[in-house]
C-alpha cells in the first residue's frame, strides 16, 4: 500500500452459445443429429440443470457479485480454476478496540461519509494472488514449512495513517505498526519466498504494516489526511489505556483462497 499503495468467480463459456449460419441451424424436433451428420460445436445440445447438479465442480471459487461487497471491483478477472489468495495475520478485535473504534469512525465519517466499518480485521503479509486450484495444498504447505520457524512476538499498531490500493479505487483508515516491524519484515521474507517457489508477485519493497478499520469506494486522502488524520490521532492516544490495548501477541499466520481458509502457527 501507499500512503500509499495496500495490499488486496464465475464466468461463462460462450461457446454453446454462439449463433449458427441462418442455413446450417437445425430445425425444431429435428433431434440431435442429422441422418448420417454430426452436430457441429456450435450445435450442442444443452445439458440439463438434472444433470449437471449431479458433477459438482469442485475447483469453481464463489460467484462474483460487486454488489455483495459495497461495489468493490476486484483487481484481476476471475477464470475458472483461478483462486484468488491473500497471505495475512489476523487482529483479535475486543470489546475496548470496538469501542476505541466507535470513536474513530464517526470522526471519521463527518469528513467522508461513505466509510464503512472494516468486517474483519487483519495485517496483510502479501499481496492478493492467483493459484490454480491444484496448487493450493502444496502452496500452503510449503507456507506452513517455512513460516514453523518464525517466533511468535508482541507488536503495537497505534499510529493512524490513510492508505489507497494501487489502483487509488479504494481508501482504508488504519492503524500502523509502531513497534514489531522487524519481526514483520522477517516474516515477509519468508513468505515471499514461497511467492517466488510458484511465480507469483511478492510483496510490497518498503511495507507498511497495518490494521484497516475502515474503507471506502475511490480516493479520498484529500479529505481524510491533515486536519482528520491529526484528530483521528488525538482520539487513540487519548484513549484509557490505549497503549497496552493495541499491543497484540503474533501468534498465528493465515492463508485465505479462494472460501478456503487456512491457519498456521508461529514457533
Amino acid at each position: 500500500m501507499s500512503a500509499a499503495p495496500l495490499v488486496g468467480y464465475n464466468s461463462s463459456s460462450s461457446e454453446d452459445e454462439a449463433e449458427s449460419p441462418a442455413g446450417d441451424q437445425v430445425r425444431p424436433g429435428a433431434g440431435a443429429s442429422l441422418r448420417g451428420q454430426t452436430l457441429l460445436p456450435s450445435e450442442r445440445l444443452p445439458v440439463p440443470d438434472s444433470v449437471l447438479s449431479m458433477f459438482p465442480d469442485s475447483e469453481e471459487g464463489p460467484e462474483d457479485n460487486s454488489a455483495r461487497h459495497g461495489g468493490r471491483v476486484r483487481t484481476f478477472p476471475h477464470e475458472r480454476g483461478n483462486w484468488a489468495t491473500h497471505v495475512y495475520m489476523p487482529y483479535e478485535a475486543g470489546e475496548d478496540f470496538l469501542d476505541l473504534l466507535d470513536m474513530l469512525l464517526p470522526h471519521a465519517q463527518t469528513h467522508v461519509p461513505r466509510l464503512v466499518r472494516t468486517e474483519e480485521f487483519h495485517l496483510s503479509l502479501s499481496q492478493s494472488v492467483v493459484l490454480r486450484h491444484h496448487w493450493i495444498v502444496p502452496f500452503v504447505q510449503s507456507l506452513k514449512d517455512r513460516v514453523a520457524s518464525c517466533q511468535r512476538f508482541f507488536f503495537t499498531a497505534n499510529r493512524v495513517k490513510i492508505y489507497t490500493n494501487q489502483e487509488k479505487t479504494r481508501t482504508f483508515v488504519g492503524l500502523e505498526v509502531t513497534s514489531g516491524h522487524a519481526q514483520f519484515l522477517n516474516l515477509i521474507s519468508e513468505v515471499d519466498r514461497v511467492m517466488e517457489e510458484f511465480d507469483l508477485t511478492t510483496f510490497y519493497q518498503e511495507p507498511s504494516f497495518h490494521v484497516s478499520l475502515a474503507w471506502c469506494v475511490g480516493d479520498a486522502r484529500v479529505q481524510l489526511e491533515g486536519q482528520c488524520l491529526q484528530e483521528l490521532q488525538e482520539i487513540v492516544d487519548e484513549f484509557e489505556d490505549s497503549e497496552l490495548l493495541l499491543r497484540v501477541h503474533a501468534e498465528q499466520i493465515r492463508c485465505k483462497s479462494g472460501n478456503k481458509f487456512f491457519s498456521l502457527p508461529l514457533k
